[in-house]
């Protein structure tokens, strides 16, 4: 089976709080398998068993209290 891994920017987390917040409303997305958050360079790593949709994640962040900025 393939997977599909994104980087992606999110602005506003600051520690490891912030990085098992947005860990957490990922991980709950359909088909991710691995998420991987750093604040300090303010990436997210999604590997998920098929390409995500941009807005699925976006939402996802946000609902977490934190905001996507792109991809990286």
């Amino acid at each position: 089976m393939s997977t599909s891994t994104t980087v992606y920017k999110v602005t506003g987390m600051t520690c490891g709080h912030c990085e098992s917040a947005v860990t957490s409303e990922l991980s709950a997305l359909d088909g991710v398998s691995s998420v991987k958050a750093v604040a300090s360079t303010g990436e997210v790593t999604v590997t998920a068993t098929a390409p995500l949709d941009d807005e699925a994640v976006r939402a996802a962040v946000d609902e977490a209290g934190y905001e996507l900025t792109g991809r990286a």
